[in-house]
């Protein structure tokens, strides 16, 4: 059979990340394409995997993403669209490419990039009461400490892996109203990396720990317990892109079209679960 990648979108809300868990009744993103496969008779119920079967990498619980790529031996008919009508609304097959034998979802991406949805006001801005709770930031010191994150570092302190953690890293911040657009793109990702930047630089942009902090990470030294870097929720990052060079991703109309649908009704349904949760913060004060 051929082999083809897909560009597979999802809400992480409610799945405990990417990858399969031990656990078979942990819900996981992958367990639910694994799903549609076998409903699909495109995987064998007994099969552990799709044949070739690989993924571009895995997303914490609760991560979000546009541009997560799989791949596998499938028939020709298996398109984006006859993926979806098995799939979960909250994942969502939007573009394929045919791929030679040899292609590999994992090693073969030359670049990946996180974007991460930061509530952060500025601090030159006057507070309104829905900000009584927020911390304000700095944005000079945060693209700062951004600035100074970037580059080639060794990022054990910012991850609980403990080999192969050194990393080439981009790291970009755009201010919208109160939210601060981080996009962090490397070649490959440790885990929680991102999360741990954005809470270290976070710290920085709100005075919380001063710049010189962050070549204290970067040192070779482990980082004692008490002066860790926690990782930032995990609901506001997305998975926004992993680039193969030699692939051409077309995508399928009709399923780029119901994908849309699912997240614009999903961003409506969320929006109006903030205007109630604020009519009940209101009311209490």
């Amino acid at each position: 059979m051929p082999r083809r990648a897909f560009r597979i979108a999802y809400d992480g809300t409610d799945y405990h990340g990417f990858q399969r868990q031990p656990q078979p009744d942990i819900p996981t993103v992958e367990n639910a394409v694994f799903d549609a496969l076998r409903a699909l008779a495109v995987l064998d119920p007994d099969a552990d995997k799709p044949a070739g079967y690989a993924a571009a990498g895995r997303t914490d619980a609760g991560v979000s993403a546009l541009a997560q790529t799989i791949a596998l031996e499938v028939p020709d008919w298996l398109t984006p669209r006859a993926l979806n009508a098995e799939l979960p609304a909250d994942v969502r097959a939007w573009a394929a490419a045919d791929t030679p034998d040899e292609f590999h979802a994992t090693h073969h991406a030359s670049r990946r990039a996180y974007t991460y949805h930061l509530y952060a006001p500025p601090a030159d801005a006057a507070p309104s009461d829905s900000d009584a709770t927020a911390t304000a930031v700095d944005d000079e010191r945060f693209r700062a400490a951004c600035d100074a994150l970037s580059g080639t570092h060794d990022i054990h302190n910012l991850t609980p892996d403990d080999r192969n953690t050194e990393r080439s890293l981009t790291i970009a911040a755009e201010r919208d109203g109160d939210y601060l657009v981080i996009t962090v793109s490397a070649g490959g990702f440790a885990r929680e990396l991102v999360r741990r930047l954005v809470s270290l630089v976070r710290a920085v942009g709100a005075g919380d720990s001063p710049l010189a902090k962050l070549d204290r990470v970067l040192e070779p030294e482990p980082l004692p317990g008490h002066e860790g870097i926690a990782p930032a929720p995990p609901e506001p990052l997305v998975l926004t892109a992993v680039d193969y060079p030699d692939l051409a991703f077309e995508i399928d109309a009709d399923a780029a079209e119901s994908a849309r649908a699912v997240f614009d009704r999903r961003r409506i349904d969320r929006r109006t679960g903030a205007r109630v949760a604020g009519q009940v913060a209101d009311g209490m004060r």
